[in-house]
């Protein structure tokens, strides 16, 4: 019974299927809300009111379109690079407590944060380099200085709350523990200048970890062509663009569980638990696109220093803070 409900909860729910469809569907109101931002018509045609255009898009560079490579072109080792990014995050939703399938332990926020954050990183710098092209090296190492400052941030921005709501309890740095007393931090006088910080941060962090504007210089098209993803096509760009919608979503549900309570201070099984988990998902989604759509470009000098002024700082300043409150 226990192989079952762990195969159902890898592959069903809150696994692969799941991830995949909540990924469709995240860059479908992605990209509507920037379309109505833009005052543009946005996907319209596919399915009802064009919800299921990502999927035929993702179908079509599947099945339709060509993988174009060259005599230096490792494809198999790209392929491979990216299931396993993906692979690793759909893993990472194991240990949030919305799986049914209750897995956890002590300090099990270090092994979500290295399975949601490090691991699909690296895949992804390893899948661009078995692709190389004239300017992947230079989108790689765009990539790699813009990762240097927002995962430190996006790291502390996660862990703050969750030291301050799992403290002196049996099981510290547990992601279900921090998840059900996190929101108690944010009605707590002494608590919320932290936890405000903490927002600051990982609203700059996000749109830097994910390549959303102002800092997607590593995919600076006019620029560097597509930096990093210059030399993918067909197939191998279906799954870059899915590792990225997957990407998306697990960093918005690492901040609603994590930051904002997720269904706290209900149930997942009631209805207002699970109408406050989803208002909490698209309020991450719609802060992001927010921001995506109102900022242009940054050079790349731009972008390090403001993620060093409002991203890394505040985390950091939370963090001292937290500590401050916690042992003093």
């Amino acid at each position: 019974m226990d192989v079952l409900q762990l195969l159902f909860a890898t592959l069903i729910f809150p696994g692969f299927v799941f991830l995949v469809a909540l990924s469709f569907l995240t860059q479908y109101l992605i990209r509507k809300l920037s379309a109505r931002m833009q005052r543009r018509m946005g996907p319209k045609y596919v399915g009802p009111v064009g919800i299921l255009q990502p999927v035929y898009d993702f179908l079509k560079l599947l099945q339709a379109k060509e993988l174009l490579k060259t005599r230096y072109s490792m494809v198999r080792a790209a392929e491979i690079s990216l299931l396993l990014g993906l692979s690793s995050l759909i893993a990472s939703t194991l240990l949030l407590p919305l799986n049914i399938y209750n897995i956890g332990s002590p300090y099990d926020f270090l092994i979500f944060f290295y399975m949601a954050s490090i691991w699909p990183i690296l895949m992804i710098i390893f899948a661009s380099l078995s692709m190389p092209g004239p300017y992947t090296s230079v989108g790689v190492s765009r990539l790699l200085s813009i990762l240097t400052v927002s995962e430190p941030a996006f790291f502390t921005g996660l862990l703050v709350p969750v030291a301050l709501a799992s403290f002196n309890t049996k099981a510290p740095l547990m992601i279900s523990i921090a998840s059900a007393r996190v929101h108690e931090l944010w009605v707590n006088p002494l608590t919320l200048p932290i936890m405000i910080l903490v927002t600051i941060s990982l609203i700059v962090a996000v749109q830097s970890k994910l390549m959303l504007p102002p800092f997607n210089i590593p995919e600076a098209e006019q620029e560097i062509i597509a930096g990093y993803e210059t030399e993918f096509s067909g197939p191998l760009l279906a799954l870059a663009i899915l590792f990225h919608d997957m990407d998306t979503v697990v960093s918005a549900l690492a901040i609603v569980y994590l930051v904002l309570g997720g269904p706290a201070p209900f149930s997942h099984s009631s209805i207002e638990g699970a109408l406050l988990l989803i208002l909490k998902y698209l309020l991450v989604i719609v802060v992001a696109t927010y921001v995506k759509n109102v900022f242009g470009r940054y050079r790349i000098d731009q972008a390090l220093v403001a993620l060093l002024k409002y991203g890394l700082m505040p985390a950091i300043v939370a963090g001292i803070l937290g500590t401050i409150y916690l042992y003093f």
